[in-house]
């Protein structure tokens, strides 16, 4: 057994649609579809130099030996899966994309794979990436050489799960006419984000410029812990972008989202929240479900309602 400590990038790439895809044509077609974008994962880490450590469901765990490689392979990645975006079913066309984050640092090489806190890192940098999008660090962009590195831009300082800090997160423009986003304020000053308050049971965790990700699930790991049977154990994901509040499902059974007199149904699917409402992990409000968490946005110098989650109420439940 060979075991080493070196300094690499390491990449997780991965298809985003492909429940959709499974649900539209079946699992043998979509089994090829899905295998046919990671072959083309796979091929790209070689092109590049980079060693491709094991496949995960509809993606890959890569490494690569420098910065510049990794940024390289994701953007051709990411040119490639553009050029094949479109998958058409009997449902008419569906779009597919993939996601990529990477990180360098020190990694333990052991048996064929990497082990340590460069590979959270990676993986949560993935977990941030919305489809058709590269997300990194500021480690990973401070290696590039200079031509590459003005190929990225700032996004935000977020949480990253295990870290006491929040971290840089930048992502890399891979189409040309990303270039011409450069000069948009990608964040408002911190004193102009509002904050999201979520309650659950006798828990708030608040979200603001200082904490702009944050999941929710079943798991211990989550950010907000919900002890709710039909939960995933990371079923949602939300995030501030330019002062507003995005809610991403990531779970099998979906997300039930009610506010201002209407409800919404997500699954593997993105919505702006709104000025305050409930949500429920799994379980439709019609099953009156116990174990939802209700939200409030807070503008700028305006004080929060200290309500419980229980007083709001914005409709009532269907028949």
């Amino acid at each position: 057994m060979v075991v080493q400590t070196l300094e690499i990038a390491i990449m997780f790439a991965d298809l985003s649609g492909s429940t959709r895809l499974y649900e539209v044509l079946g699992d043998t077609a979509a089994r090829a579809r899905v295998a046919r974008c990671v072959d083309m994962l796979c091929a790209v880490t070689r092109e590049f130099g980079g060693n491709t450590l094991k496949t995960i469901g509809d993606g890959v765990m890569c490494t690569f030996p420098t910065a510049d490689a990794a940024l390289e392979a994701a953007c051709a990645m990411q040119t490639r899966a553009d050029d094949d975006s479109t998958e058409l079913t009997p449902s008419g066309p569906l779009a597919l994309a993939i996601r990529v984050g990477l990180h360098v640092g020190p990694a333990i090489i052991e048996d064929g794979d990497a082990f340590g806190d460069a590979v959270n890192v990676a993986a949560r940098m993935g977990a941030l990436a919305k489809p058709g999008q590269i997300i990194t660090t500021r480690e990973t962009v401070a290696r590039l050489s200079t031509d590459l590195r003005q190929h990225t831009r700032f996004v935000d300082h977020a949480p990253v799960r295990g870290k006491r800090l929040t971290m840089d997160i930048h992502e890399i423009l891979w189409q040309p006419e990303d270039v011409t986003m450069m000069s948009i304020p990608l964040a408002r000053p911190a004193c102009e984000v509002p904050r999201l308050h979520l309650r659950y049971r006798a828990s708030e965790l608040v979200m603001d410029a200082g904490r702009s990700v944050v999941v929710l699930g079943r798991s211990t790991t989550a950010d907000l812990q919900v002890e709710e049977t039909l939960a995933s154990r990371l079923h949602v994901r939300i995030e501030q972008r330019r002062g507003k509040y995005y809610l991403t499902d990531l779970s099998t059974n979906g997300t039930h989202v009610r506010s201002a007199g209407t409800q919404a149904f997500l699954r593997r699917e993105a919505m702006l929240l709104g000025a305050e409402g409930e949500i429920s992990l799994g379980r439709p409000f019609g099953d009156t479900p116990d174990e939802y968490i209700s939200f409030t946005t807070e503008s700028p110098g305006q004080g929060v309602r200290p309500d419980s989650p229980r007083d709001h109420q914005f409709m009532s439940d269907p028949a």
